[in-house]
């Protein structure tokens, strides 16, 4: 088998792993979509995360699929006989601190939003509708919300109202055109 320097982390990214492995990032999605077990996280906005297990199954595969000469369905059979395509023990917990460490700022900022509005949302159907909407990161053109933007909003719905009143006051004309 393959050996390679795993380092002493719960938690890796696609890249990481793609770097250990030494194996083409499309490599390894096209392993993720046929084992469909390999990886954590495959959110759209999020990282795709893998576990150290999801690391030695990447190297056990690649040495299967490159040394060995095996197809994927062959690896496939070799690890189900192997009982290592089973599924991973959860004696690995994936901490937040381990997926913190590998998300960004902006992103945490948008979970933190999305926290506190479905906070809300689960006050008010709880029946404390009292509280008040969340203020969420929201920003308008200028970069700020403040009253310009409410007066701009305003000025909206009053146009929206006057186009809708001219409209109910005018004559039909839908009948044919005189020549």
């Amino acid at each position: 088998m393959t050996t390679a320097a795993i380092p002493n982390r719960s938690v890796f990214r696609a890249p990481d792993v793609c770097e250990i492995a030494q194996v083409q990032p499309y490599v390894l999605r096209s392993w993720e979509a046929e084992f469909p077990d390999l990886g954590v996280s495959k959110s759209p906005d999020g990282p795709r995360l893998y576990r150290r297990a999801d690391v030695e199954l990447v190297l056990k595969l690649k040495d299967l699929l490159f040394v060995d000469g095996l197809t994927l369905a062959g690896a496939r059979r070799q690890l189900i006989e192997e009982g290592a395509a089973a599924a991973v023990p959860d004696t690995e917990t994936i901490t937040d601190a381990d997926v913190a460490a590998l998300v960004d700022r902006q992103t945490l900022k948008g979970l933190r939003d999305v926290r506190q509005g479905l906070g809300w949302i689960l006050q008010v159907l709880n029946g404390d509708g009292k509280a008040p909407a969340p203020r969420l990161g929201v920003k308008s053109k200028t970069g700020r919300a403040g009253r310009k933007d409410v007066k701009r909003v305003k000025d909206v719905k009053s146009a929206k109202k006057v186009k809708s009143a001219a409209r109910k006051t005018k004559p039909a004309a839908r009948g044919r055109k005189k020549r």
